[in-house]
């Protein structure tokens, strides 16, 4: 698809000379560019929820439950592992 965009000169020269040196069009490093951009901003998404879930304290019901899953896992997988050595 083609459209049309207004971008500022100086940054038109770093696309024109960048495709030049990698012996690609300015479409190419615009749209690769387009495309990291993109990523990084789903990425930044995912962290910032992430960061959200994370930021509410821990119930003492999830504490309990975490602390009984550690010691199901310490008692199951890593006693198995212990004994195979």
């Amino acid at each position: 698809m083609k459209i049309a965009i207004s971008i500022p000169d100086s940054i038109f020269r770093e696309v024109k000379r960048t495709a030049e040196e990698q012996k690609r069009s300015r479409s190419e490093v615009i749209v690769e560019a387009v495309s990291l951009y993109l990523k990084d901003l789903e990425t930044r998404r995912m962290i910032d929820t992430l960061n959200e879930v994370y930021s509410v304290p821990e119930t003492e019901e999830e504490r309990s439950g975490r602390a009984a899953d550690l010691e199901l896992y310490v008692r199951t997988v890593l006693a198995k592992e212990k004994d195979e050595w």
